[in-house]
């Protein structure tokens, strides 16, 4: 407990029964989820019993016409741990499926594959939501894989310390005097993450725009000219391109790429002579 420190048991029941008192449009089912860094039985034990959990939150669902129950995958890095588990959730036809227990120190190249092959196995006609991502290039590699939806914390943490996305939103301040608000007064993480959750909603939206128009190959290729333009685009973009079925060979230099465990780094903020953020 948050008040007392004394353990809760949060049930499937319970966990439904809190969201439909919320009134989300979409709810989670609960599920048991480890970290896809450890390995051994309870991997399967988790993924088990986060099968058994759907039946007990599909039962204790009061508001299924209103309120969307999403399955959510798991079963670590293990492929076949995965295929039992989303093809136990598609058998009972639920409104959508996320893919959860990603994000959590993996490497890349297992991740994306991870990816891969539940978008792969889910239905096309409902959402497949990618639980804990994340960074605007796992986004749009997600996306290229069949992926719909995505939430984290990344834009507005990212700001807490100090991390700018997005030249676009403050048309008034300098880069010094935003730096100086972050280094010592809230006001700078409000007004960064202000700018990060704009720059997100623009990437979205943009990506959205091209897939509606069908100019998606394209606007992978503009956006990884932007975050890679020297060419050293890394290895798992380029595999997890490759199954997606996008020539990004314009975009990759001949040099050797990054590998998986480099961080991409953010797009720095540019100011013009004056030290001004730009319109």
């Amino acid at each position: 407990s948050p008040v007392d420190g004394k353990p809760m048991l949060l049930t499937p029941e319970e966990s439904i029964h809190i969201q439909n008192n919320i009134g989300a449009d979409i709810i989670m089912a609960l599920d048991d989820v480890v970290k896809t860094t450890i390995t051994g039985p309870r991997i399967e034990e988790a993924m088990y019993r986060t099968l058994r959990w759907i039946d007990r939150c599909i039962a204790a669902h009061k508001k299924p016409d209103v309120q969307s129950l999403f399955g959510i995958v798991q079963g670590g890095l293990d492929p076949v741990l995965r295929d039992i588990c989303l093809k136990g959730l598609v058998e009972r036809n639920l409104p959508g499926y996320a893919i959860g227990g990603l994000a959590g120190g993996e490497d890349k190249d297992s991740f994306w594959r991870v990816v891969a092959q539940c978008t792969a196995g889910l239905p096309e006609n409902k959402p497949r939501y990618v639980m804990g991502v994340g960074y605007p290039l796992d986004i749009v590699v997600c996306s290229a894989l069949g992926a719909d939806m995505y939430d984290c914390v990344y834009p507005t943490r990212t700001a807490r310390f100090g991390t700018a996305l997005v030249p676009e939103v403050c048309k008034k301040y300098t880069r010094a005097y935003l730096h100086c608000l972050v280094t010592k007064d809230a006001m700078g993480s409000q007004l960064l993450s202000y700018h990060n959750l704009s720059f997100m909603m623009r990437l979205s939206r943009d990506l959205h725009m091209s897939i509606l128009e069908g100019r998606f190959p394209e606007f992978v290729r503009g956006f990884l000219r932007v975050q890679f333009p020297k060419g050293d685009v890394p290895q798992w973009v380029r595999n997890a391109m490759e199954v997606a079925g996008i020539d990004i060979s314009e975009c990759c230099a001949s040099a050797k790429c990054l590998t998986p465990s480099v961080q991409e780094q953010p797009l720095p903020v540019p100011v013009n002579a004056n030290g001004v953020v730009p319109n």
